[in-house]
């Protein structure tokens, strides 16, 4: 079950993938989304720093280079909390399916990679539902720098960590960067019950470990039918990324 912060558990499910860039769990979550369409669970997507009322923000305030270490922290949240109110909220009081590419977790370990207290980005984000799951793709630094690096003609600032001042260079500064995170995520694995997925695996074997775990939970869960399945939506405020999807994916007896 998905779980409030005060307990009450929610009927959707709640999953969650997390871990440093080129640790491939961007493509481990959008195989089990297509594996979960395709076997007629009614699916939400919700990915990170993707709030259409928050973004605009965002942008300007990247791409002017304005943003300090604690107004990107509060800008992340803010997007976050938008997103949960109208997109993860809704859809798992329906009893739907939410997948999220990163979670609060993505903000315990960049703003914490960033200077800013453990505790305080812990209490700023209290509010955060409790995933059914929450994957961590772990991937030595090493092979997620190979993963990222080749063939990339040029990082962005923030993105490389530039704007903490660990090195002039880019590519060090990514680096650097990144085995700040890894450490963070590597000290959330037992405090918040993260389920470790060895990202360095064959991506086929990685994704039938990501099924059989996520199997046993997919009992009473929002499942399309032939009826009744959008006014369900529709009354509970749902959209998501991927709603679209599911509908073209569908037989033609079933959207009769």
């Amino acid at each position: 079950m998905a779980t409030l912060p005060d307990g009450r558990t929610l009927t959707g499910k709640l999953i969650i993938v997390e871990g440093i860039d080129g640790s491939g769990k961007s493509t481990q979550l959008d195989l089990l989304r297509k594996w979960l369409i395709g076997e007629g669970y009614c699916v939400a997507y919700s990915e990170w720093n993707s709030s259409p009322i928050v973004g605009g923000v965002t942008r300007r305030g990247k791409k002017k280079q304005l943003l300090t270490p604690l107004s990107f922290c509060l800008i992340h949240a803010a997007d976050f909390a938008d997103r949960m109110e109208r997109q993860m909220l809704p859809a798992l009081k329906a009893g739907a399916i939410v997948l999220a590419d990163r979670y609060m977790y993505t903000a315990f370990g960049r703003d914490v990679a960033r200077g800013i207290d453990r505790g305080f980005v812990r209490r700023l984000y209290s509010f955060a539902i409790r995933p059914t799951i929450a994957f961590y793709f772990r991937v030595p630094l090493e092979e997620s720098l190979r993963r990222i690096l080749t063939g990339r003609p040029q990082l962005k600032y923030y993105e490389a960590g530039l704007d903490i001042g660990l090195s002039d260079d880019p590519y060090e500064s990514f680096k650097l960067f990144q085995s700040r995170i890894l450490e963070e995520y590597d000290r959330m694995v037992e405090e918040f019950n993260l389920t470790v997925i060895d990202a360095t695996r064959p991506l086929l074997e990685q994704q039938d470990e990501v099924r059989a775990i996520v199997a046993p939970h997919l009992r009473n869960v929002l499942r399309i039918d032939r009826g009744g399945w959008r006014e369900v939506l529709a009354a509970e405020g749902l959209h998501g990324r991927y709603l679209q999807d599911m509908i073209q994916t569908m037989t033609p007896e079933q959207d009769q």
